[in-house]
Parts: structure tokens; C-alpha cells; sequence
């Protein structure tokens, strides 16, 4: 991000704290809860933004070298998806093209051909048919026919898009908009290392999962003993990109970094700053870690969603802190200590990795839960979402929109 763009960010983020302010929707919506326990229109969902909408299945440091590859299997498709001899990503359904079993179930790895466990077919990490085995008593097979079947693809901006349709279309710059490209473009998340995963199944609707992010107004009740005492709750930038958004907390060093000369202010230290991208998606940066949150419904229970959490080591990041700067190493053994905003923090995979148990697993989805039996009871037939909480307002609004429903009305009193 431009560094004109940061100080601009930053300087909003102390006038909220000084005038004790934050982003405002300007009105109060009331939001149904059969948004969390219709059946039908989970179904709907899951055709609309899952079945037939591009994914991301992870960043570019996920599959490292040619060679590397990945297995997902999370919205419908069992996923293989590689990156061949030249260094091209590729994604293909993981289904052996002679009986279709799975040619692995490794979620990570190092191969350059993959053989089938069932009948011993060997295909190359670029999707040909290499080999099929006793092929003089299989029968005269045309191989140029029969490789993995692919879908469409693309890697840019360091994230990996496929859609789950072999016709389907993909076009990451018109999906993602000029403007929010640009600013991803400039995170070089390409340059993100993968450090490893979290993954939380609970019971919780996949829209209470994603809402958990998309505020802050809870970080004073819920997070006392641990987020509060690193980040201020209260107050946020907030920022539309047509379906998608970005949101950026402040962090309590940035009470120390206003004192200093503005040239060596870095919003990833002055505080988390978090996008969301439609439809499931949440990429979080915590100083110099990247995390990236893909959220799926689970189709056979509506209540039920699982998270899949990557974690990366972003170098280009930690190159924000000015060098005759001190920083505090905040590790998973002393994440919440509140000494930790005296400087500014380097979190390393275990702080992030704790953090996704203590606070989003204990705390933000177990809320979820609660929240969850609240609207499977049937006797609460809304929810609100306050002034406060316009990246709510702006999600809700959106998916319904999509998917031709009316927006969410205003609150009237009563």
C-alpha cells in the first residue's frame, strides 16, 4: 500500500480515537434470522456463491517451487492444484480419469507425477496421462484424451483463483474491481511464505462466521483478557470496493507511533488491517503475519460451517519497520501481554496460530454459536446491526443483492 494511502489511514484512525468516533452506516438494519436457518436459501447459496462462483483456494507461497502442489475439497469439487515443471499453476478436479478415485489425500506435497492407489494410472503434474498400467490388457486408449480434467485458473496478485465449472469464466480483475487489484497488487503477497493452517469446524451458520470479522464494537465486552489489550476496540476505517471491503483496526502502539515523524508511520504495525472478499473470504494482516480465511457453509447442515485458516510469514512487511526501531517478538506463549504495544510487534505462525484459538475458536465463534441457537429456537425472529458495524450492513446487503433479494430495512423502533 502506498505510503500516502497508509498515513491517510492512520491520521483517520487518531482523529476516531481522539473524538472517540468510528465508521458510521448511519442507520440501524434489521437483519432476519431465517438469513442463518432457511434451507432453501442455503441452497441457494451454495449454487450461487460456492458452486458456481471463482474460488480462492489459497496464496501463491502455498504451492512454493514446480513441483508443489495442494489438495482441497471444500465447496463440491475435490481439488488438486499444482505447479508444473515451468513453474505454471494449475488446478484440476483430484479424480484419476480411468474410475475416479482420489490420486491423493495429502493436503500439501512435493510431486512431479501422480499415481492413482486404485489401479495404478499415472498422470503428471501438468494433467497429461503418462501411464496406464498392464495397458496392453486395459485396451487401446487414446492418452492424449484422457489427463486430468482441469478448470479454469489463475494466479495473480499472489492469491490462487479457480472456478469449480470447467466452463465456468474467471476474470480476477473484473471480479476484484481496478482499485482493490491495485491495492493487493501492492501487499506483494506473492512474496508471502506459508507457515501452515487452523482449521475450526463449529456449529454456526457461515454468515455468523464471516460477521465475526466484520466489526469491532465487541472487542471491549468479549475480548477483554485478550485482543483489548493489543488493539482498541471502538474504532475503525473502514473502506467499499464494490462487493468487497477492507476494514483497519488500531492497534494500542499507535498511541506511540502518532509522536513520531509521519515518514516512519506503517499501518501494518500501527494496526491489523483485514479485507474481505466476496464472497467468503477474509485476508487479515497482523504486523508482519498474513492470514487468510476461507469460509464454507456445510451443505448438510445449515448451522454447521467450517473455516479454513493459512497462515504466512510476510517479509515485505517486516521491511515496513524502520530500522533503528526495537520490536517486540510476540510469540503464542505471551501473544496477550499488554507490554507487547510498547514497540512495535512482530507476531510470529504460533501468536497468530493461539490467536485463532483463544480468541476467534473461544471467543468471537463461540459467541457464533450462541448466537446460532438463538435464531434455531424460532422465538427471535431479527437481529440488528447498529451504526457501528457498516462492514455488516455492506455484506448482508450484498449477498442478498446477488442473490435478487431486497436489501435489509431500516429499523423503525419497537
Amino acid at each position: 500500500m502506498k505510503q500516502s494511502m497508509q498515513i491517510e489511514i492512520i491520521k483517520e484512525l487518531i482523529d476516531h480515537l481522539d473524538n472517540k468516533r468510528t465508521a458510521d452506516a448511519g442507520r440501524i438494519v434489521v437483519n432476519p434470522t431465517s438469513t442463518y436457518t432457511d434451507p432453501a436459501l442455503a441452497e441457494r447459496e451454495w449454487e450461487t456463491f460456492f458452486k458456481n462462483h471463482p474460488q480462492v483456494l489459497g496464496m501463491s507461497g502455498e504451492l512454493p517451487k514446480p513441483g508443489s502442489y495442494l489438495t482441497m475439497n471444500d465447496f463440491g469439487v475435490p481439488i488438486l492444484a499444482t505447479r508444473d515443471e515451468s513453474g505454471k499453476f494449475h488446478a484440476f478436479v483430484n479424480a484419476c480419469r480411468h474410475r475416479g478415485a482420489e490420486l491423493t489425500t495429502e493436503a500439501h506435497g512435493d510431486k512431479n507425477r501422480f499415481t492413482c492407489p486404485f489401479h495404478g494410472w499415472t498422470f503428471a503434474n501438468d494433467g497429461r496421462l503418462l501411464g496406464v498400467r498392464q495397458a496392453d490388457q486395459f485396451g487401446k486408449l487414446d492418452k492424449t484424451c484422457n489427463g486430468l480434467i482441469e478448470l479454469p485458473s489463475e494466479e495473480k496478485y499472489g492469491l490462487l483463483f479457480v472456478h469449480p465449472q470447467v466452463n465456468g469464466t474467471l476474470d480476477v480483475d473484473g471480479l476484484l474491481g481496478e482499485e482493490l487489484a491495485g491495492e493487493l497488487a501492492s501487499w506483494e503477497l506473492h512474496r508471502c511464505e506459508y507457515q501452515g493452517e487452523s482449521v475450526l469446524d463449529m456449529p454456526l451458520n457461515w454468515k455468523i462466521a464471516n460477521d465475526t470479522f466484520g466489526e469491532v464494537y465487541h472487542f471491549n465486552s468479549l475480548h477483554t483478557n485478550t485482543l483489548a489489550n493489543l488493539l482498541h476496540g471502538d474504532t475503525l476505517s473502514y473502506k467499499e470496493y464494490g462487493r468487497h471491503h477492507r476494514l483497519c483496526l488500531a492497534s494500542k502502539y499507535l498511541d506511540i507511533m502518532r509522536q513520531q515523524p509521519q515518514e516512519h508511520w506503517s499501518l501494518p504495525y500501527a494496526g491489523a488491517v483485514a479485507y474481505y472478499l466476496f464472497p467468503n473470504v477474509q485476508l487479515v494482516f497482523l504486523t508482519s503475519m498474513a492470514v487468510l480465511v476461507r469460509i464454507y457453509p456445510n451443505r448438510k447442515n445449515i448451522g454447521q460451517s467450517l473455516s479454513r485458516v493459512s497462515h504466512y510469514r510476510a517479509p515485505q512487511i517486516q521491511q515496513l519497520v524502520p530500522p533503528s526501531e526495537q520490536v517486540n517478538a510476540v510469540t503464542g506463549n505471551n501473544v496477550y501481554d499488554a507490554s507487547n504495544v510498547s514497540a512495535p510487534m512482530d507476531f510470529d505462525v504460533t501468536a497468530v496460530m493461539e490467536l485463532f484459538v483463544s480468541t476467534v475458536e473461544h471467543e468471537d465463534y463461540y459467541m457464533g454459536t450462541k448466537t446460532q441457537s438463538a435464531a434455531n429456537s424460532g422465538k427471535i425472529d431479527h437481529f440488528l446491526f447498529g451504526r457501528n458495524e457498516p462492514a455488516l450492513h455492506h455484506f448482508h446487503n450484498n449477498y442478498r443483492s446477488a442473490l435478487g433479494m431486497p436489501p435489509l430495512e431500516e429499523y423503525r423502533g419497537g
